[in-house]
């Protein structure tokens, strides 16, 4: 098993972040490199780091909201954003599809719901697509609802965990 480490990002991991993110997410759902590295800028304490022997092999990234409007495309740049904000809007969970089915997603899920609660945070929000929703509600979250948001051209589901 490689050594695995969690940290936050530095300006310099938004290239593989963005190279991690092209690869897993379908059509025009990945995030470009310029909202990738606005995301690391502005709230690294929501971006978190899997590395495995020293290479990033995923990441999750957030921001914080004090309304959450899941269908909001502008958040996904951090309009609106505020890091001391109680409710925490994930925008992406990924891993590098060399990496996938190794368990990674749901380590990096546990050690960020850690790193949420420490920081005070109530409920952590996201949208997935149909086949991920068991997957989440395993991990505790609650399914909310359809989300009217079509970003990428695709359906998503909103999924909510009290913290």
């Amino acid at each position: 098993m490689p050594a695995l480490t969690f940290r936050n990002p530095l300006p310099a991991d938004a290239a593989r972040c963005f190279e991690i993110e092209s690869t897993a997410y379908e059509g025009d759902e990945a995030a470009t490199l310029e909202k990738i590295a606005t995301r690391i800028a502005q709230y690294p304490q929501g971006f978190l780091i899997l590395e495995a022997d020293g290479a990033v092999v995923g990441f999750i990234n957030s921001g914080c909201a004090h309304e959450v409007v899941m269908s909001d495309e502008a958040f996904k740049e951090l309009v609106g954003h505020s890091a001391q904000a109680p409710n925490v809007v994930i925008m992406s969970v990924v891993v590098d599809p060399a990496h996938q089915g190794k368990g990674y997603a749901s380590l990096l899920m546990t050690e960020f719901v850690q790193r949420m609660r420490a920081l005070g945070k109530q409920e952590i929000h996201l949208m997935c697509k149909e086949r991920h929703v068991p997957l989440y509600q395993r991990m505790g979250y609650q399914y909310v609802q359809p989300s009217p948001s079509d970003h990428g051209g695709m359906a998503w589901h909103e999924m909510k965990m009290a913290l």
